[in-house]
């Protein structure tokens, strides 16, 4: 399975995702749609009914995410074992998504360096929920920052460690969580229940990958030449003071690591969302501080990459 995984790895840090080029994640967007509409018509809309109906999403999702490709990858072994083994390698490849993010955060470092401070705020509105309009260029860059912190959990940590264990088949019910949370794990009026399932799941999914991220940026500070004392430091204070149980493992290490705070309050669909601060403040954000950011994120990647390595052999 390492080679898999280390032939994924290298092709996503090469390709990214071609935008000719479907991805599975869609499909899985598709479907967790169209089951919310049906369990909403079977269930009803009041407390428990909408928390059974969210329970319900997460099993008629995450399962047909694991045995589908698991079928088609055992199927097409028996007959052609080098194409399910370039199969799932693709899979996996699709699966990851540290050239995408890179990519997507110096976009918005690059409409900033051009003084084009609209743009970044369009840009920024792709990569992250909460409300961008009204962002200055310092909570630009901090949002950016953020989330490239958060989702080098989800978007490339815990899918390398899941895929690891299970292949593709593993690492796509890992993404369908993932995508269940980014679509209704959210505390509003119209998910507050209904998403309830789907949030609590990616926070159990996202455990252990989550804080293995947070120790292995603060790794990375040090190869990067970054603060990584101050990694540390934030890190063991700060990374359990997020709402979410996971967000802060990273952002601490990484707020840290840049000397920089994130964090604060934020507006998420026109209603203020307070959030503790991350780090301290020993200088003002800027937009370099994106491709820092970007490195430190590479950097833990590879450094879990050669880790599970040594654990696979």
């Amino acid at each position: 399975m390492m080679i898999k995984l280390a032939l994924a790895f290298i092709l996503d840090a090469l390709l990214g995702d071609p935008v000719w080029l479907y991805h599975p994640i869609r499909v899985i967007g598709k479907w967790i749609s169209m089951a919310e509409k049906i369990l909403r018509r079977c269930f009803p809309a009041n407390l428990w009914g909408e928390r059974l109906a969210g329970v319900f999403l997460v099993i008629f999702v995450v399962l047909p995410s694991f045995d589908l490709p698991a079928g088609v990858i055992f199927i097409v072994g028996k007959f052609y074992p080098w194409l399910a083994f370039a199969l799932e390698v693709f899979w996996m490849y699709q699966i990851l998504a540290m050239k995408c993010l890179k990519v997507e955060a110096l976009k918005v470092y690059d409409a900033l360096t051009h003084q084009n401070i609209a743009l970044a705020r369009q840009r920024l509105s792709w990569l992250v929920g909460r409300d961008t309009a009204n962002l200055s260029e310092e909570e630009i860059v901090k949002a950016t920052v953020e989330t490239v912190a958060e989702n080098t959990t989800d978007g490339v940590i815990a899918p390398m460690l899941f895929m690891a264990i299970g292949g593709a088949p593993l690492g796509f019910a890992y993404k369908a969580v993932n995508t269940l949370d980014s679509m209704v794990g959210y505390r509003n009026d119209k998910y507050r229940y209904f998403g309830t399932a789907s949030a609590r799941a990616d926070d159990v999914v996202n455990f252990i990958p989550a804080r293995l991220a947070g120790l292995l940026m603060v790794l990375a500070a040090f190869f990067c030449r970054y603060d990584a004392a101050g990694a540390w430091r934030c890190f063991v204070r700060d990374r359990n003071k997020h709402l979410s149980p996971n967000s802060a493992q990273t952002e601490s290490a990484c707020a840290g690591a840049l000397g920089i705070q994130l964090g604060g309050t934020h507006d998420y669909f026109g209603k203020p969302v307070v959030k503790p601060t991350l780090g301290d403040e020993k200088r003002r954000a800027e937009p370099e501080d994106i491709r820092r950011a970007n490195r430190l994120m590479v950097v833990t990647s590879v450094l879990c990459l050669i880790l599970v390595g040594f654990g696979c052999f």
